[in-house]
């Protein structure tokens, strides 16, 4: 987990990468459960922590090398079991959607390579042996992992026309350290033997286009991928970006010759080529890109800008887990600082396997009774489990922002936990309890959900008091894109018809919606009232600070806020 103020927000806020592959482990088997970098390098250097220290090392011959030969060049200088994180030239020149990239094709986004970059920090190198820690209780443990494998849910349903699952004998498994999921991570193989991640969004950022450009069954997509790897880039915000283009193009505003990049043909290799170079090293049009799409469209005019519409969520990511199909997600997308893809996963997945069911797909089992199981269990009552009212909405975005803050703690992987849904049992609906069980059998110290999720509301609650140091105005942010309010929603990748469960289970359709502004703003007040802040603002009170055992960070913000 990587943390730092991200400059691909506006206002630039703290905010949070998950990188997931080995590089924790290896940081945790060095000795250290946390590295913290502050000011900047004269010149560019890396970091290199082994046997009980950590050096700084010159970089000037990796800096302007891509991530792929850099950590090639740092293991073969460290060592073949050192683990690398690493930017490419994207985070040197400190375009806002860098990202780090490690070991295993491991990413973070949120901006935090340009952070890196801004730091003339080219990478941070670990070396130090896998270190096993014995857990309190090894049989237990045991138990419950069997119990785990046994529960026969997948851990990622797709309904739509949207394929994120890429298999074939040009890939195999590629799971993060401890994975014992059947996880869709996996590795590709092109014609030409260059091998790399894809999967996911990545697979299909860029699928359409090049489908479109030279029809199905090339590499292109996948080289498409490895670009932007190797760059830096943050494939999510880069699809945007394409998009836009796209539409540009098409509405005569901007083309080859006023972008300086082949705009005509986009899908092909070569666009995306071009493209990714000028964003990575800001030249010409990719300078004003490397800024954002937003201000890139400001800066075009407002015909450029309207070619956004509604698909731009913070940070210049797609729009994912659209509020005006699911009203749960209105709250999660007002109040995180950047998208909370993980928490509103735990809303679309449930959605995605009622579909399922509805459309009697084999080995569907989420039926109206389950979903209404999952909220009482997960989202805190079965009002949530209708998706026509906003009631019971603000209870349920709370409850999941606390899990899965709780859960980012204990580093567990989003498509896995928490478990929803489970195939084998007799009402299918998912335990809420299980990760306070691991957690009790690793440490040796009895934990409950309650108390779990008491310390993931601690940490939402810490997180938001940064962004209130960091001079977030509470209410007044916590909005929506007033494009959402007036721009019906015509449809969603992995779920077309935009179904949902309304009253009594019975399925409805939102296609056409829009956020109901007063119902938004009426429930974003009870929400307030729940976490203990206040209604009127939106600020945090210091007696839910203090309630939290965070009296030292009210005392700071009492400087800058009046917080009572």
């Amino acid at each position: 987990m990587a943390c730092g103020k991200s400059p691909a927000l506006s206002p630039e806020y703290f905010t949070c990468a998950n990188m997931g592959g080995n590089w924790g482990l290896s940081l945790k088997s060095a000795g250290y459960d946390a590295l913290f970098v502050q000011g900047k390098a004269e010149r560019p250097v890396y970091l290199l922590i082994g046997d009980g220290k950590v050096d700084s090392k010159d970089a000037s011959g990796l800096w302007g090398m891509g991530t792929i030969k850099t950590k090639t060049a740092l293991k073969r200088e460290c060592g073949d079991t050192a683990s690398v994180t690493t930017v490419g030239p994207a985070g040197e020149n400190m375009a806002v959607m860098a990202v780090l990239s490690a070991d295993n094709d491991a990413t973070g986004s949120g901006g935090l390579g340009a952070v890196m970059g801004s730091k003339n920090l080219k990478a941070v190198v670990v070396r130090a042996a896998p270190r096993r820690i014995e857990p309190a209780h090894p049989e237990r443990l045991q138990e419950l992992t069997s119990r785990f494998l046994g529960l026969g849910t997948e851990m990622m349903s797709v309904v739509g026309n949207m394929e994120f699952r890429i298999t074939g004998p040009q890939t195999r498994k590629a799971p993060c350290h401890g994975c014992v999921g059947n996880c869709l991570r996996r590795t590709y193989e092109a014609k030409d033997g260059d091998r790399g991640k894809f999967m996911c969004q990545p697979a299909t950022f860029y699928r359409p286009m090049a489908e479109g450009y030279y029809g199905p069954g090339l590499d292109v997509p996948f080289h498409a991928v490895r670009l932007c790897d190797d760059y830096g880039l943050d494939t999510m915000a880069l699809s945007m970006i394409v998009l836009w283009l796209f539409r540009c193009l098409k509405a005569g505003i901007l083309g080859d010759e006023s972008a300086g990049i082949p705009m005509s043909k986009i899908g092909s290799l070569e666009f995306i080529e071009s493209l990714v170079r000028k964003i990575s090293l800001r030249e010409g049009f990719g300078d004003l890109l490397a800024q954002g799409l937003l201000k890139a469209a400001d800066h075009v005019g407002q015909d450029a800008r309207d070619q956004i519409g509604g698909y731009l969520s913070k940070a210049g990511q797609p729009n994912a887990v659209d509020p005006r199909l699911y009203v749960t997600s209105e709250l999660l997308h007002a109040t995180e600082p950047r998208p909370a893809q993980a928490q509103l996963r735990e809303i679309s997945v449930v959605v995605t396997r009622w579909v399922a069911w509805l459309k009697h797909l084999e080995g569907s089992y989420v039926s109206p009774d389950v979903v209404r199981l999952i909220a009482e269990r997960f989202w805190g009552s079965d009002m949530a489990a209708d998706f026509s009212t906003h009631d019971g909405k603000a209870l349920a975005a709370k409850m999941i922002q606390d899990r899965e803050y709780a859960k980012d703690c204990l580093v567990l992987c989003s498509f896995l936990w928490p478990v929803l849904d489970i195939a084998n049992s007799d009402d299918h609906a998912g335990d809420p309890t299980l990760e306070s069980q691991f957690l009790s059998a690793v440490t040796g110290r009895e934990i409950s959900e309650e108390e779990l999720r008491r310390t993931g509301e601690r940490v939402f609650n810490l997180q938001r008091a940064i962004l209130a140091r960091e001079g977030h105005r509470g209410k007044d942010e916590d909005q929506l894109p007033e494009t959402w309010y007036t721009k019906p929603l015509r449809g969603d990748p992995t779920n077309p018809e935009c179904l949902v469960p309304g009253k009594n289970g019975v399925a409805l359709s939102r296609k056409g919606a829009v956020v109901d502004k007063a119902e938004f703003e009426r429930t974003r007040d009870e929400y307030y009232r729940l976490r203990g802040w206040d209604p009127f603002t939106g600020l945090q009170s210091r007696a839910r600070l203090e309630e939290m055992g965070l009296a030292d960070v009210a005392d700071t913000l009492s400087q800058k806020l009046s917080v009572a």
